[in-house]
């Protein structure tokens, strides 16, 4: 193969750069920090990361106190965030940047965990309440909005009514669950496809468990 030939299959292989205006944030909740990878209060991260690896993107640009990249999703540009402002701190970084492009609470889609849906399961919706998540609530408290849709992500139950929720949420998840979670993300990505391409009937009809 040429010189001339490798630089054509690059270029071919290269994901085109987002064109036109912002009009979705599609944000993965999550801590910041090596000794929060794989816990599952960073099953939104996860996801993120996979949505990422799909689409060939480098989410490092630091921007809305949050890890960024932009990518052509269904044909419409998107804000893709990690924020790192802690997970209790979510809304800072999200309605920052709805302020910035002037996107609405319908336009921001949230993926974060769920101790009520089993791992490798979830649950996709329109709106609704914190349901005790420190991360939706910071949103919905800054935004003054509930009306923002969401992929809700199983991480499963406490082992015991007792047992601290802080130590299960920033626990790791189990070696035999890894398959379960890469489908639960494999199908997160492509609900994000079909919510941004205006089909969330679809979405739910197909993926909620």
């Amino acid at each position: 193969m040429s010189i001339a030939d490798i630089f054509k299959k690059l270029e071919s292989e290269r994901t085109p750069a987002p064109q036109g205006a912002v009009e979705y944030i599609i944000c993965g909740l999550g801590n910041p920090g090596t000794q929060y990878e794989g816990t599952r209060h960073n099953i939104g991260f996860m996801t993120i990361d996979t949505l990422c690896d799909k689409y060939k993107l480098d989410c490092k640009k630091l921007r809305f106190k949050s890890l960024t990249c932009d990518a052509m999703i269904s044909g419409k540009r998107c804000l893709i965030m990690k924020p790192t402002t802690f997970m209790n701190n979510s809304g800072e970084a999200v309605t920052e940047a709805m302020s910035f492009y002037k996107i609405p609470p319908e336009r921001t889609i949230i993926v974060f965990d769920d101790i009520s849906l089993e791992p490798g399961k979830l649950r996709i919706r329109r709106k609704g309440s914190d349901g005790g998540h420190n991360g939706i609530k910071s949103i919905i408290y800054l935004s003054g909005s509930d009306m923002f849709p969401r992929i809700k992500m199983g991480v499963g139950a406490k082992p015991h009514p007792d047992y601290n929720l802080a130590d299960w949420v920033l626990g790791h998840f189990k070696k035999e669950q890894a398959e379960a979670l890469e489908t639960a993300m494999d199908n997160a990505v492509s609900s994000i496809e079909l919510m941004v391409g205006d089909k969330m009937n679809e979405a739910m009809n197909k993926f909620n468990s």
